[in-house]
């Protein structure tokens, strides 16, 4: 996993949300949260693991609307901020938080319906591996993000603190026909670079959001977005 220091370190944990999710980083938020329960709805008793859980966004989001919810992630300081979230929020029944490298998930065959992956896939080392891990672990659904590689994300990538890998939509398909995966659905967003969202006070951001999400529907800008959803089930 690139980054894997950086990202453990306390100082990090402390400021993640606030560095990426406050001013114009809320769009961001919201957006990927609109896309994992687009996803994976409905979620009464529905049993998801989702690596990388960072903070906890996803996990206890999930957990608040039903879900029976595990939580992995390599940083003991992300995993003690996201406890806190849970249990400020009253889903500590529902969920559980473990230490755990994504390259060898420590759960039996198909012991989870849905293994979620968001802000993962552009650190990952071997991205068949990790995609073949979680395949053994789901039995019904996998969900995840990636970074595009002919986006305006490659234009800043060089100068994040620990790199990131950029796919295209051709790649990624190989790793879903490797793992028996079938692509139920895939959406691209973010012509703009989460970079300038993240660096830009809310009340800017929105109307920018707002030009961005209108010239992006047109299917020629599909290749040019920052970010693809994509939707997966087990054959």
């Amino acid at each position: 996993m690139k980054g894997q220091e950086w990202y453990q370190a306390d100082d990090v944990a402390e400021e993640y949300d606030d560095k990426r999710f406050s001013q114009g980083g809320q769009l961001i938020d919201r957006r990927e949260k609109e896309a994992v329960l687009e996803a994976i709805s409905p979620l009464s008793d529905r049993n998801v693991l989702e690596i990388a859980c960072g903070t906890g966004r996803f996990t206890v989001m999930l957990a608040e609307r039903g879900a029976d919810v595990v939580g992995l992630d390599i940083s003991a300081a992300m995993l003690q901020r996201g406890r806190k979230k849970a249990k400020q929020a009253g889903v500590s029944d529902h969920l559980e938080f473990i230490r755990g490298d994504a390259g060898r998930l420590p759960f039996p065959d198909d012991h989870f319906d849905t293994v979620v992956a968001m802000r993962f896939f552009h650190l990952a080392d071997d991205p068949a591996a990790f995609l073949s891990e979680m395949r053994r672990v789901s039995r019904e659904q996998i969900v995840f993000d990636t970074f595009n590689r002919f986006s305006a994300r490659s234009i800043y990538n060089w100068a994040l603190p620990m790199g990131s890998r950029l796919y295209s939509k051709s790649e990624v398909a190989v790793l879903l026909a490797k793992n028996d995966l079938t692509l139920v659905d895939v959406e691209d967003d973010f012509l703009v670079p989460y970079g300038l969202y993240r660096s830009i006070p809310n009340a800017l951001a929105s109307p920018i959001r707002s030009i961005d999400r209108a010239v992006g529907e047109f299917p020629v800008t599909d290749h040019l977005a920052s970010v693809s959803y994509w939707n997966t089930r087990v054959r």
